[in-house]
Parts: C-alpha cells; structure tokens; sequence
C-alpha cells in the first residue's frame, strides 16, 4: 500500500489504508488521513507528531457530545457537594483545593491526551524501530544507503499512523468513561476531579435508580480517585512510570513482520488489521515485564480497591447503592470496544485483575484499625500492602494491630539518620582544621 502511495499510483486505495488500520471509512476520515500521510512525507524526521492524535480524538468526540444543561450542571454540582461531606466522614485524606469540573467529551479528550501520549510513546518507537529494522536487514547491500534514509520516512509514516489510531481510541473513549478516574490512571492533574454530564446521564439509562443517587455515587467515586492521588504525593508519577516501565519492553517479532509482509494481499486489509489487534506481532513476555506488569496490576488493584471500598462507606446512606455499585463491577468487568483497542496498541489492559482481593483487604484493614491507619499507608510505596498482602490480608492486620498496640515501629538504622538528618540534631561533624 504504502510503496503505491509513494509512487502515486492509481492503484492505491486510501480506504484499504483506513481499514486496515481500524481507522473510520468514511469520505472525511479518509481525507484526512491521507491530508495527514502527505505532511508526514513532507516533514519526516524521528519524532511524532502528537498533535495529529489530539485533533483526531477532539473530532470524534466532538462529533457525538452534548453540552451540559443549566439543569444538568445544578444537579452535578449538588451531587459534589453531597459528595464532598460524606467522604469527609470515611477518609482522613484532605479534600481538593480546586473545585470539581464538568466537562463535555472532547475536553477530556483534551485534557487527557498529555498521558495518552507519554503512556503511547514507548510503544511508537517499538514499532517504528521494527519497521526500519526490517527494512534495513531485507535490503541488499547496494541498497543500503538508499534504505537509511527510507528509514526516517518509515518513521513519519507510521508514526503518523500510530498517532491517528490513539487519537481515534481516546475519542472513542470519551463517549464511555464517566470521570476523569474512570479507568483507574491519573489521567487529569494532581487533585483535579470532572465528571462528563453527557455519560452521566447514559450510565443511569435502564437502571431502576433515581438520577440524584446515581449522580452522588459517581460523583464520590471521582472526589475518592482524585483526594488519593492528592494526597500520595508520589503515586501519580509512580503509576504513570510502572506503566511506561513495561511499555517499553514491548518488541515487534521481526520474523512475524516478514512473514506478514510477504503474504499480505493489499486487496484484504481485515488481513493485517487482525494481525495488529490478535497480538501475533508482540513475542511472549520477557520476566522483566512479567514482574513489571505484575506490580502495575497490584498498583491498579489497590488503587481500585480503596476507592471501591470508601465509595461503598460513603454512599451508605443512598437506598439503591448497591445496585449502583453492582452496575459500576459489571461495566469494569467487560469493558467497552475503546478499552480493547487501548489494550491492543499499548498492551495493557486497564482493568486489575486482582481487584477483589484488593477490596476484601482494605475492608478487613478499616475493619481492624480504623480508616486513619488505613489512608496512612498510602505515604509511602515502601509502606504500602504488597500482592502477599493481598493473598493474606490477615497477616496484614495481625501486623498493623500490633503496631497500633505498641506504639510506632522502630526505624531502621537509615531511616533513623534521615530522621536526625531531617530534625538537625545528628551526630556533630568535627570541626575543620586550621590553617
């Protein structure tokens, strides 16, 4: 496809490029991906342009949104309120300094692409390293040359490529989140909490619950998610950096992309599309991103767990609470088509796995000592429950109990010195010598 591009031939058919790259096949979509094509062949280079993801996904979410009504935002902004006092009354975190916003589709699109992208990223250069690989270790030695400088329009090509496949996904994404914590990662700022009126008003149709109830539920799920990652200073950038962690030991099998190439038939793109999203590209998993992934989903699981568990403390008071949270277990468990897409281009799947554990643990921890000891392990990474602790929960309270029982645990010699470090009152150092 790509080498009767080049040359400009008739026989190039831009809507088996689209197809092929699970892109939209309509007239507009089409032309832009070949208005997209055409810049990328006039300013390769070796970076992305992640603007072409950004105005992708601002258009498809722009193409079905909704705008708030006056009615809309009084209602959402009484839920916050309601939201806000009730969490006061289960979590020892600090409530937002910044009020919580509504937001319509394409601003959370917009909002959110930064961490798309950082999240993207590793996984464009995999692809793009493999497709210059490949083109470099097929071409005859004569060619050489000629290949090298092939290799950062590869790049461009596919990187735009890339770019209009996220932007496509995040698009499509915004029409199924609710929140700007939807899906578990901190894809707004630090203490930044929205929620998307428009699919609000979706998750509630076909349920036998009253708006205002659903409303305040969703709406101390978002102040939860967001209070938490305000609160651990540190969980944002770890999460965020687990996730690029094992996104970049991600590899193309150069072998299966011979094979691919060699059997493609232009004329059935659904060929390659199925090859791109079934996984045959990517070898099995390294154990470094066995461990890595494992760690990510703990992280995810606990994340998901806590929230669930002082939603369900906060929301006590609502009669159909249960049911909403039942609905809020179903939609997590299966997921949407835009999720299944995020899992193919970046190989991860957004929902923890190990999520009821999480929630059975943190239940049992509130239950023992209390939610003040529960929220204070969230200080530090060092100090957080472990996946051991997920298999045994109890072992978990057994140790907690017996540190609320005997005061403070002792530091370590280390810690102890940051301490006096910290306190200035440290051994004295010996004085210069004179001169």
């Amino acid at each position: 496809m790509l080498q009767q591009f080049l040359a400009g031939g008739s026989g190039f058919d831009p809507s088996q490029l689209a197809g092929a790259a699970g892109l939209p096949n309509d007239p507009a979509s089409i032309a832009a991906l070949m208005s997209q094509l055409q810049g990328a062949l006039r300013n390769s280079s070796e970076g992305i342009d992640w603007s072409i993801a950004l105005k992708a996904g601002e258009d498809r979410a722009a193409a079905t949104q909704l705008f708030p009504t006056d009615e809309q935002r009084a209602q959402l902004d009484a839920a916050f309120n309601i939201a806000s006092l009730w969490l006061d009354e289960v979590v020892s975190v600090s409530e937002l300094s910044d009020a919580p916003q509504l937001i319509t589709r394409k601003q959370w699109v917009t909002r959110t692409m930064p961490v798309w992208t950082q999240l993207a990223e590793p996984v464009a250069s995999s692809i793009a390293d493999a497709l210059t690989r490949a083109l470099s270790e097929q071409a005859p030695e004569e060619m050489r040359s000629m290949v090298a400088n092939a290799g950062s329009l590869m790049r461009s090509i596919g990187g735009t490529m890339f770019a209009m496949q996220l932007g496509q996904v995040v698009g499509q994404l915004a029409s199924e989140v609710v929140s700007g914590g939807d899906v578990g990662i901190p894809l707004l700022g630090d203490g930044e909490a929205a929620l998307l009126p428009q699919n609000v008003a979706g998750f509630g149709e076909g349920l036998d619950v009253e708006d205002d109830q659903v409303q305040i539920y969703l709406a101390v799920r978002e102040l939860a998610h967001a209070r938490l990652f305000r609160h651990a200073r540190w969980l944002r950038l770890h999460m965020i950096s687990s996730i690029t962690e094992f996104s970049r030991g991600l590899r193309i099998d150069n072998e299966q992309l011979q094979d691919l190439a060699e059997q493609f038939d232009p004329s059935s793109p659904e060929q390659l599309r199925d090859a791109l999203t079934n996984g045959s590209l990517i070898p099995p998993k390294t154990d470094a991103q066995l461990a890595a992934l494992a760690r990510l989903e703990t992280m995810l699981a606990l994340v998901e767990g806590w929230v669930d568990v002082v939603t369900a403390a906060a929301t006590s008071r609502l009669p159909k609470s249960v049911a909403i949270a039942e609905m809020v277990r179903r939609r997590r468990a299966s997921g949407g088509p835009a999720e299944s897409a995020f899992s193919t281009l970046v190989g991860l799947e957004l929902r923890p796995r190990r999520l009821r554990e999480a929630a059975a643990m943190w239940q049992a921890v509130t239950d023992a000592v209390g939610g003040e000891a529960r929220d204070a392990l969230w200080a530090h990474p060092d100090i957080l429950p472990t996946s051991e602790d997920l298999d045994d929960p109890m072992g978990l309270v057994t140790r907690l109990t017996q540190t609320a029982e005997g005061g403070e645990p002792a530091l370590d010699d280390i810690d102890q010195a940051l301490e006096d470090l910290l306190r200035n009152d440290g051994p004295e150092r010996p004085s210069e010598p004179q001169v």
